[in-house]
């Protein structure tokens, strides 16, 4: 990427609009990070689109095969890129030079909702640069708020470093690392930052005595709740359990499979130092696709309110109209985040402000009492400021997403017939629909794979498990996952999983691949 352009500023009138746009949108409860605007031509930010929003990254062939995608995009017409925000303090985000003055009002409400949402969404909380360990108070409800999160920094410290390690061992070799390294981001533990997941605890020099948990009874019934025969049977088990983790490499599974590597591979000093940089905005990114849904339909809510309310000129309105209406279009078959998180909003509000929630509501079986149910209890806004701090995609929609919702916003689920050989609508079962949607939110869509041992069969192989959810790993991505772990591992790699409904071990030694039916 050429030399970041050094004219980027704003000019005088939109630094007026975006103070007059702050003092709106902070009067209105939001609670935002400073943001500094910048002004790009549409080459630029396509340069910087290319680098997921960021003015410098690490060097690798990636970045350069997206700028060729974005430019011809919209050269072609296809596609044009309106704005980027970054999560950082303070907030970084682009206007696009050219845009017309509607637009510019639009993006800088649409950038102050993202900004708002980074700052008190509490997944987000993971970025913080300046928290230590476990991040053990997620939603900072006391005190003033103002974290390290100068993420352009960092990002820029990591090509930094990468270039010199490309000076020391030649772009191809690191190139070839790398990309082994991207094809295994997906492969860390999201919750991490928020959940102790292992304790490290001191061995006993004598093991204590097995104890078998009692169940609570009487004593004159403690031989009935509690048989000898059951309890004996139950501490066997423990025993041969403890004895089995002892010798055992993790002693329990870990869902972080780039840690362990990082932590156990035979990896020299530059190949560990790459892994690191990738691992770590791997986890940079995470709470964005987290929050994909809430944080765009967030970022909506509020620019729809501010630009219809209190921003726009009545002479504004059809072309605010005209640029919202192409940001809510949705395609049949596709999830339009944008239109589902800012309805899914709206439907709280309104179902707040009415009352329609809590045991009553839920227990009244007549229709057309709940169709006419409003308590007018105002409630709506001081919800849904409440649903964007302890909310992610998943929760949030396992929670609101309802029969009524459903119904009001035409969903369905859209499946390939064969016998007319195309997509038809499957099923408009509510029921049918939420899974289907919660699925695809679900750890963004990866798989859930686990390192069980490290020295399997005691042959200083690393055995994977995938938590089968009933979805089949994809042949073609497994192969290249196992590859790139053999590179890392430096030995065979088994991954344990069921296909077509039977258990499989996947195996690879750098030569071969194979699969093996039934247990490793």
């Amino acid at each position: 990427m050429p030399t970041f352009a050094t004219k980027t500023g704003l000019p005088r009138y939109l630094r007026d609009e975006q103070e007059r746009i702050e003092k709106v949108a902070a009067s209105l409860g939001l609670d935002f990070f400073p943001v500094v605007f910048e002004m790009l031509t549409y080459d630029q930010m396509n340069e910087v689109a290319a680098y997921g929003g960021f003015p410098n990254r690490y060097p690798h062939w990636r970045f350069g095969m997206e700028y060729e995608r974005l430019s011809k995009s919209y050269e072609y017409g296809l596609s044009k890129i309106y704005e980027m925000v970054i999560n950082n303090n303070p907030g970084i985000a682009y206007l696009l030079e050219g845009n017309s003055l509607t637009d510019q009002r639009l993006v800088m409400c649409h950038v102050l909702g993202h900004v708002d949402f980074f700052k008190n969404n509490f997944a987000f909380r993971a970025t913080d640069l300046d928290a230590s360990g476990q991040v053990v108070d997620p939603i900072k409800s006391h005190g003033k708020y103002e974290p390290n999160r100068k993420w352009v920094d960092k990002l820029a410290n990591h090509g930094a470093a990468v270039r010199r390690i490309v000076a020391r061992h030649g772009i191809e070799k690191v190139e070839d690392f790398i990309d082994k390294c991207l094809s295994l981001e997906n492969l860390i533990d999201p919750y991490s930052p928020f959940v102790v997941r292992h304790r490290e605890e001191p061995e006993d020099e004598e093991p204590r005595e097995v104890e078998v948990p009692r169940l609570h009874a009487k004593e004159y019934m403690d031989s009935f709740i509690n048989p000898d025969e059951y309890m004996e049977e139950q501490k066997k088990k423990l025993e041969a359990e403890r004895e089995a983790k002892k010798d055992k490499f993790p002693k329990e599974r870990q869902r972080d499979v780039l840690l362990f590597l990082l932590d156990h591979a035979p990896l020299e000093r530059w190949e560990r130092a790459l892994l690191g940089v990738i691992r770590e905005e791997a986890y940079y990114f995470v709470p964005q696709m987290q929050t994909k849904v809430m944080n765009e339909g967030w970022a909506s809510y509020w620019h729809s309110k501010l630009m219809t309310e209190h921003v726009a000129d009545p002479q504004d309105i059809i072309d605010y109209s005209d640029s919202n209406a192409g940001v809510m279009a949705t395609s049949k078959g596709q999830v339009n985040p944008y239109k589902l998180g800012v309805e899914l909003y709206r439907h709280i509000e309104e179902r707040w402000n009415k009352g329609q929630f809590g045991k009553e509501w839920e227990d009244c079986d007549d229709l057309d009492a709940k169709r006419h149910w409003d308590l007018r209890l105002g409630l709506g806004k001081e919800k849904i400021f409440e649903v964007r701090a302890l909310y992610t995609d998943v929760t949030f929609i396992d929670d609101f997403f309802t029969p009524e919702f459903a119904v009001e916003q035409g969903f369905y689920t859209y499946a390939w017939s064969n016998r007319n050989e195309r997509y038809e609508v499957e099923t408009r079962e509510f029921k049918a629909i939420k899974e289907k949607m919660l699925a695809q939110f679900t750890n963004f869509g990866s798989p859930f794979i686990y390192v069980e041992d490290g020295n399997h069969e005691n042959r200083g192989e690393l055995l994977l498990t995938h938590d089968h959810r009933g979805v089949d790993l994809r042949a073609d991505y497994a192969r290249e996952a196992l590859a790139s772990l053999v590179r890392i591992w430096k030995r065979p790699v088994c991954i344990r999983t069921i296909l077509d409904g039977k258990e499989a071990t996947l195996r690879y030694d750098g030569e071969e691949q194979t699969v093996r039916n039934g247990d490793a």
